[in-house]
């Protein structure tokens, strides 16, 4: 009997295995591990010992843990806020919900090999690294089949994910910082798209299901995600067949019912939390900080040297080539999946710190790269002239090697993390020769 083997199923494993290669050398030996967890990643993930080691909502334990035991001056981060009187953190627990698989094993693991199970030892960290990895194949698979549904062959389907993780700053948040949410909500965003597609070619009843709990951990996870809605429309394809999906809904009153009701109880998951830890439902953890939507940043987010999307992955404004042949092909498609993504851009860069602070690109766009891999598909499926595609091929390498080489100085700081201007760019532009020497 012959084996058949699939060209992108081959890819998908070889990018897991270098993404496990990768993170296995740079964060699990030595004391590397320490670093897993920084900034807004120890906020995410502080729920988990919170509540199955410590029992403890409001973190008495962060004095003992963040200040004594596992104290680094450079990896220091206080994610406690406050409210009603209370102590509480800042972040959500989606990514914790997430992790959740993973820091069980671990807890596991570290009794059994008489490592400290006090949540924040070697195997803590490790198995969220792994986690985030086992996320990214998630996200994988789901892009692979998005992308079939769209036409898209064997071969530009395993050449866009690989450009997907290597070309873009996905690669850095699932080895470099991979406690943070958007590896996790990348897995989620990426399944959202898939099921989303499958409910409008087939209306299954049991999709209206899937797509509520996915877009109550979405929204769980990061609640500004829950733009991901607005995605929906392009997902129909058409105007009839958007007007069929939502008239199904009400067709189905009980399975639309029961979604509404996971959804709402997957979200009150951060108001049983707020109400065990203040005595309120509601609590914003944020402070000051907030959206001004009088004045967007949306130039800066995308091009400006500070932060910009399309300068720091060029890759994802390459993509936008697709967008042609979505108005060639189909107008509506085209509107639907412009105007999701200047929806985005402008929320994302009305945040009072539209550079996300210490941040490789614009990390806020890490959970829609699906959204934009499908428009490189088309755009490989769609160039047939042999001179034009093998041209795009060759800049889809390039911007591949643009953003390696950058997320290489990112990681030594020859790209700053949040001060860069014009002439520091142009400075370390693809400047590796101070590292070699």
């Amino acid at each position: 009997m012959k084996v058949k083997f699939s060209t992108s199923k081959i890819t998908i494993g070889l990018i897991i295995l270098i993404m496990t290669i990768v993170s296995s050398n740079l964060n699990w030996s030595r004391n590397h591990w320490r670093g897993i967890l920084e900034a807004d990643a120890k906020g995410y993930y502080a729920y988990l010992p919170a509540v199955v080691i410590y029992d403890d909502l409001n973190f008495g334990f962060f004095d003992e843990i963040e200040k004594d035991k596992y104290y680094n001056k450079n990896l220091f981060y206080n994610y406690l806020a406050s409210s009603n009187g209370k102590i509480i953190n800042k972040y959500y627990c989606g990514t914790a919900l997430a992790e959740l698989p993973f820091f069980l094993v671990a807890h596991m693991s570290s009794y059994l090999l008489d490592y400290e199970t006090d949540g924040y030892s070697k195997l803590y960290p490790i198995l969220i690294n792994i986690g985030a990895v086992f996320y990214l194949l998630i996200g994988l698979l789901c892009i692979n089949a998005s992308m079939k549904k769209y036409g898209v062959n064997e071969r530009h389907r395993a050449i866009t994910m690989f450009a997907s993780v290597f070309g873009t700053n996905l690669f850095y948040y699932v080895v470099g910082e991979c406690g943070m949410s958007h590896a996790y909500s990348f897995a989620f965003v990426s399944m959202f798209i898939y099921y989303a597609l499958q409910y409008f070619s087939t209306l299954q009843k049991k999709n209206i299901l899937k797509l509520a709990l996915l877009l109550g951990i979405i929204i769980l996870i990061r609640p500004v995600n829950g733009l991901v809605i607005f995605m929906l429309p392009f997902a129909a394809g058409n105007v009839d067949t958007l007007k069929k999906g939502f008239s199904n809904l009400f067709e189905n009153k009980l399975w639309t019912l029961m979604s509404f009701c996971f959804l709402l109880a997957i979200i009150s998951i951060q108001l049983i939390i707020y109400k065990i830890s203040t005595g309120s439902f509601f609590a914003y953890s944020y402070g000051n900080e907030g959206f001004n939507f009088l004045s967007p940043h949306i130039f800066d987010i995308l091009f400006s040297y500070k932060k910009g999307l399309f300068l720091y992955t060029p890759l994802l404004l390459l993509s936008l080539t697709g967008g042609y042949f979505l108005w060639k092909s189909s107008k509506y498609q085209f509107y639907t999946w412009f105007g999701f993504f200047a929806i985005i851009t402008y929320v994302f860069s009305s945040w009072w710190n539209w550079w996300y602070g210490g941040s490789f690109s614009s990390r806020v766009y890490i959970e829609y790269i699906p959204v934009f891999m499908i428009l490189m598909g088309i755009a490989l499926k769609e160039i047939k002239t042999k001179l034009l595609s093998r041209l795009f091929l060759v800049i889809i390498g390039l911007t591949i090697v643009v953003c390696q080489i950058q997320t290489y100085q990112y990681r030594y700081y020859d790209i700053h993390w949040s001060g860069m201007t014009k002439e520091k760019y142009w400075d370390v532009f693809m400047r590796i020769d101070k590292r070699i020497k």
